[in-house]
């Protein structure tokens, strides 16, 4: 098998585990869902309220608000380790506390709860987020 087999083939058992995952985690007004995506260089997240389809709150290794906090002394932004996860999380428990919400849903968007998602749900569990 080639590698761009295993790559289509790990992909698709990725959006597997997504689709059976959004079956279950549904966010509302009071509880809305905190939704991750990661790539090879960044990591992003956004809590969404899908009752009315809006997303409310959002944090990335890519926002200028962090970029200060993830610039490595070569200049360039390490945004694909678990300490970007880890501001990112912080990040993001701060702009959703600010707006009263003390709980939300977990969608691991089908990655594995390990490395950088871990570190990013643990950081905000630690700002005091609910999750």
């Amino acid at each position: 098998m080639s590698s761009a087999n295993k790559l289509k083939e790990k992909n698709a058992r990725r959006l597997r585990r997504k689709r059976h995952i959004r079956h279950s985690v549904f966010g509302k007004a009071d509880n809305p869902r905190l939704s991750v995506f990661r790539s090879h260089q960044h990591i992003s997240c956004q809590v969404i309220d899908d009752f009315r389809g809006v997303t409310l709150a959002a944090a990335s290794t890519q926002g200028k608000d962090l970029r200060a906090a993830l610039a490595a002394p070569s200049g360039k932004i390490a945004g694909g380790n678990a300490k970007a996860a880890q501001v990112v999380g912080k990040a993001i428990a701060e702009k959703v506390k600010s707006l009263g919400i003390a709980r939300v849903q977990f969608d691991r968007n089908g990655y594995r709860f390990h490395g950088r998602i871990k570190a990013l749900v643990e950081a905000a569990r630690q700002a005091g987020l609910k999750v």
